[in-house]
């Protein structure tokens, strides 16, 4: 299996407490994110990992590269040069040539979780699975679950109907590459370049596709868009991350 780190957004809602800089970055007890997920890979046996960057790409491959490694752990980039008007289908999309022949996992640069979550996720049998939440969280994209099944996922999915939170991982299967790189291309080539990935994988479902699940577990996770998500971080999960790892 491989691994898509999509990161290049802007981050432009919480530079007012993060600076110049990529989301990814952003520290958590002498680390950062961006080590915290590549970590949670290496445990879950995944060690070719691609970087779709952008904004301040040169922050995210200096970091990289200057990462003491205590294992080999293969880490590629992809520039996406249209960062500034596109969403992550586009960043997604520039790296399906590199996934193709594997099962592959795409995850969000600003998401922080708790390494165990990564567990039975890449072990998932569908052909595509998310990871979720059963908790609300707001601000962030929700799922509607009917029996093993995701059938619908979106931000405006109310409360009264939801079934989890998507913490932004996903994993595909390697049977479904091909239909999912053809879908994509479709909606790339529609001209539908500032949408999120998962209006393919929400076609994919229309269409039939098993798309399954698995959860948290009560795991700690959070995704990081601005400073009250910062906070909440701080306060709610960095500390268990930082026990999790002693």
């Amino acid at each position: 299996m491989k691994a898509v780190i999509l990161a290049a957004g802007q981050g432009t809602r919480i530079r007012s407490v993060h600076g110049e800089h990529p989301k990814c970055l952003i520290e958590v007890d002498n680390a950062t994110i961006l080590d915290h997920q590549l970590e949670a890979l290496y445990k879950a046996g995944i060690t070719d990992v691609v970087m779709v960057v952008g904004y301040e790409k040169e922050q995210i491959i200096n970091h990289v590269r200057s990462r003491k490694l205590n294992h080999v752990q293969r880490v590629q980039f992809i520039e996406n040069p249209a960062f500034a008007i596109t969403n992550n289908i586009y960043s997604l999309w520039l790296a399906l040539d590199w996934v193709r022949g594997d099962s592959f996992i795409v995850l969000n640069a600003d998401v922080i979780f708790d390494a165990d979550v990564l567990d039975r996720a890449v072990r998932a049998n569908t052909p595509i699975s998310m990871i979720i939440d059963l908790l609300w969280r707001d601000e962030t994209m929700k799922v509607i679950i009917h029996g093993d099944r995701v059938i619908q996922m979106s931000k405006k999915i109310p409360r009264v109907q939801f079934s989890g939170t998507y913490i932004g991982v996903t994993m595909f299967s390697k049977e479904i590459q091909e239909r999912f790189c053809n879908k994509m291309t479709t909606v790339i080539s529609a001209g539908r370049v500032n949408e999120f990935f998962n209006v393919a994988v929400q076609e994919l479902v229309d269409e039939g596709v098993h798309v399954g699940y698995t959860t948290t577990d009560g795991l700690a996770w959070a995704e990081i868009d601005d400073p009250t998500d910062l906070n909440f971080a701080q306060q709610n999960v960095f500390p268990q991350i930082a026990t999790a790892t002693v």
